[in-house]
Parts: C-alpha cells; structure tokens; sequence
C-alpha cells in the first residue's frame, strides 16, 4: 500500500523520463545479445516510432486525425532515392538534410490547405492530398521508375567515416545503423517531449478539447494547427529517410494510403492519449505484422481482427490497458 502511494505522487515527468531512460539503456545493449535479424527488426520498429510520436502530435495532441501521412514518409524516402540516382549523393546525412528539406516544404503547403478544415473533412483532405503524391510518383515512371522503384547502395554514416563494401558488409551495416537510428530516437523524442509540455504544446491541447475557448482567449487556432501540422509532417519524413537503407529499395507503396491507415494503426494500438502509446505502438505492430506475414498469407485479416478486438476491448491501447491493471492493483494493494 505504502508503495502504491509513493508510486502516485511521483510526477508524471519523471516516471516517463525514468520509462525512457530505462528503455535506452536497454536499447544500447540489445544487439550484442540478439541475432542481426532481431537488431534489424527493432531498427524498423525504432523508425517507426519516430513516425509515430510525430503522427501523435496532430492525433492526440491537437485532435486532428491525418490520412496522409504516407506522404511525408514517402517524400523522406524518395527523396534520398532521387539524391542518390540523380546527384550520387551516398551520404547518410545528405540524405537526411535534403529529406528535412523536402519534407517541411510538402508539410507546410498541405497544412496550409488542411487546417482551414477540422473533423471528417480534415482527415479526407490529407487523404485526398497524399494521393496526389502518390499519382505523381506512379505516374513519372522516367523519373521515379513507376512500381519498379529505386534501389540505392549501402549509405556511408558520419561523414564517410563508416563506409561498407566487401564480405559481411550486411551484418556490419545493420549494427552500426541501430545505433545511428537510436540516436535519432532519443532526439525525436527529447524534442517532441520538450514541444508537448512548452507552451505552444499546452496551447495545442487547449485548441483539442476547446477550440471555441482557445479562439476567445486570443490564441491564434490556425498558426497553431499549421506549426502542429510541419513539425508532425517533418519528424514523419524523417522516419522515411532512415526507413530506406534498411530496405536499400522504395516503391509508391509506401506513399499509398494503406500506409498512412498502418500509422495510425500503430499509433491507437500503443494509445494515443499518452506520450509513450505511440512508441510501444510501433514496436508492438512491427512485431506482429513481421510474424502475421510469416504465419499466413491473411496476414491482413489478422491485422483487421486485432484492430476490431483492440477498439472494443482496449480502447485508449497498450498504455490504456497498462494504466488500468496498475490502477486495479494499486487498489488492491489499499484493501
């Protein structure tokens, strides 16, 4: 009982710091205790991740539901494809800047049309924008090469200091790109964490739960949802860069809706209403999606059915669920 109590009054920061700080550490050790399979299927779930934690910002922070959001990490991705086919580029961090570029320039021209709408027509909008994305990838078949995609070389990480070629140049890669993701990770979230808890993130969840309120206050709604919109459309393409030299190929798949319905996917499984849902969520629905396509060819049903049972059984998600079986005991711990 006594722990119980002493549990609740720790601040809600520092046991989410704790969370993460423990999570990390465990992160760092990791590889040296699994197979390079493992360490690269937790690389995909990292990514993710940073997917997700910027797809949040405009679900569980600013209640705006996205759709399209496959072409922000469709735009990362091929954007580092076309550097390296077009200009040679085979840097890591060229990629990354020519992605950030690219990605807040498409995020904040659909924001700019986006915001001007909220609910059902905000959601078919973005969907609707993503498509257009994805007609000009499919379609520019000289530049992109259609559904044949665009396949790229090992990249070079830190400014050409780790480079790859030769034997075992695979299992190499993948253990020095963990932790060039992770680092990424503990960024993205740092930062996101610091933008939630600021006082335009305060101001975002204010907008949420009453916009009427937020407008007679004085607070500028549709600033506030366009800033929202670029930095969640930014950290998303990101994640787009650092997906393509796991697979060293990208297709319009990625850029097509299914995969803007795969986050937010991941984003409610892990539960949205809280900072750490969407991360559990992402490396929860990396899991199961890897091991639903190697158990069936209805991979898809499986999805479909967890996502059925999650939103009549669990639905604030895997945090949701976490909060209420620790709120059960604590009150068991009290009788």
């Amino acid at each position: 009982m006594k722990a119980a109590v002493q549990l609740r009054e720790i601040p809600a920061t520092l046991r989410i710091a704790a969370f993460l700080a423990t999570a990390v550490a465990a992160l760092l050790v990791i590889p040296a205790l699994v197979s390079p399979y493992q360490t690269l299927l937790l690389t995909y779930g990292l990514v993710m991740a940073i997917a997700a934690i910027g797809f949040n910002l405009l679900l569980g922070y600013s209640g705006l539901l996205s759709f399209g959001h496959s072409a922000y990490f469709g735009a990362g991705a091929y954007t580092a494809a076309l550097m390296s086919k077009y200009v040679g580029a085979n840097s890591m961090e060229a990629y990354i800047a020519g992605g950030l570029f690219v990605t807040l320039s498409i995020s904040a021209l659909f924001g700019l049309i986006c915001i001007r709408h909220k609910r059902i027509f905000f959601a078919i909008l973005t969907l609707a924008l993503s498509q257009v994305l994805w007609s000009l990838v499919f379609k520019f078949y000289w530049a992109t090469n259609g559904t044949d995609g665009i396949n790229i070389p090992f990249p070079s990480l830190l400014g050409g200091i780790f480079t790859y070629s030769g034997s075992g140049v695979y299992q190499k890669f993948i253990y020095h790109y963990y932790y060039y993701v992770l680092f990424f990770f503990v960024v993205g979230v740092v930062a996101m964490w610091t933008i939630v808890q600021s006082p335009f993130g305060k101001a975002l969840q204010s907008i949420r739960d009453n916009e009427t309120r937020a407008v007679f206050i004085g607070l500028p709604v549709r600033l506030y949802r366009w800033v929202a919109f670029m930095i969640s459309g930014t950290f998303t393409g990101i994640a787009g860069v650092l997906w393509l030299p796991l697979n060293r190929h990208v297709t319009p798949d990625i850029v097509h809706w299914p995969f803007s319905g795969e986050i937010v996917f991941l984003t409610v499984l892990g539960g949205y209403k809280s900072f750490v849902g969407p991360i559990l969520g992402a490396m929860s629905f990396n899991y199961l999606k890897t091991y639903a396509v190697a158990l069936t060819e209805y991979w898809q049903l499986v999805l479909g059915i967890v996502l059925v049972v999650l939103v009549l059984v669990l639905p604030t998600g895997i945090v949701g669920a976490m909060q209420l079986l620790s709120s059960r005991l604590m009150r068991g711990w009290k009788s």
